[in-house]
């Protein structure tokens, strides 16, 4: 089986990005009625596109989000995703992940995509938002992370917020497990600080992170934000712990907004 330098921007595979948006965009329309609009907020250049997580493994946001970027606005408004080091690195995720264009979320790397004016994507709440509890579906949970805005000010690239709901209703987490996480260790051995307790198609009961399971349909809705440009960047900016816990309050501040409004719309 084919292994890729994960630390490599050269993994991405056009090609194979077209065929498979191509494939997957009737089975994305028959399942979650995708709709994406803010489109016209992506600027161009290098930017740090910065998602709430939902669906576990499956992800379908991140799917229906590129799909509509490649078809509206070209491969370079597709973002390179930054993947945590140990799911980039498993199979089959591995041979599939890094074609599309995932590399190992780090600095380093990031650096190389912004240089090269292109653009990445996080998801700054990665497990813990990507499983937090169906009662908690409309709020971005991105717990004490801010990596994202010391790397966005370290950068000086804006960060576009990408918010989307529906993707959380394709499955059902009762519990995310953080307790047995610890119980476990694995959030020593593995920095993954959920271990969930889940109810999902075709598993049944499942505890632990699912593989991708089979989509429960639901309407899925993205919304691109206006871009967040920030007074102070640099080094200093990025170290001055106050500055980006207000940056991060700002982001997420529009972010928690937005997905409030789109959960009261849909209801």
């Amino acid at each position: 089986m084919h292994r890729y330098d994960i630390d490599d921007l050269g993994g991405r595979d056009p090609q194979l990005i077209a065929r498979l948006t191509t494939a997957l965009e009737p089975v994305l329309e028959r399942l979650f009625h995708p709709k994406v609009t803010g489109l016209e907020h992506v600027p161009q250049g290098a930017a740090l596109y910065v998602g709430n997580h939902s669906g576990g493994t499956l992800t379908p946001d991140s799917f229906v989000l590129c799909a509509a970027l490649l078809r509206q606005l070209g491969l370079s408004a597709v973002p390179y995703g930054l993947a945590h080091g140990v799911a980039i690195q498993m199979p089959p995720f591995h041979q599939l992940l890094v074609p599309l264009g995932a590399v190992r979320a780090s600095h380093e790397n990031a650096h190389k995509i912004f240089a090269a004016g292109l653009k990445a994507l996080v998801y700054p709440g990665g497990d813990i938002d990507a499983f937090r509890p169906h009662r908690h579906r409309d709020r971005v949970v991105f717990g004490t992370r801010r990596g994202y805005v010391r790397l966005a000010l370290r950068e000086g690239v804006p960060i576009v917020p990408v918010v989307s709901f529906g993707g959380h209703s394709t499955f059902l987490v009762l519990d995310d497990g953080r307790w047995l996480a610890h119980l476990l260790r694995v959030d020593k051995l593995f920095r993954i600080k959920v271990w969930p307790i889940i109810l999902a198609l075709p598993f049944g009961l499942w505890v632990g992170p699912t593989p991708p399971h089979w989509p429960v349909p639901s309407k899925i809705r993205i919304e691109i934000l206006d871009p967040i440009h920030f007074d102070r960047t640099g080094e200093e900016a990025a170290r001055d712990v106050a500055y980006v816990e207000a940056c991060h309050e700002r982001v997420i501040g529009v972010m928690q907004h937005k997905l409030s409004e789109m959960a009261a719309a849909a209801r």
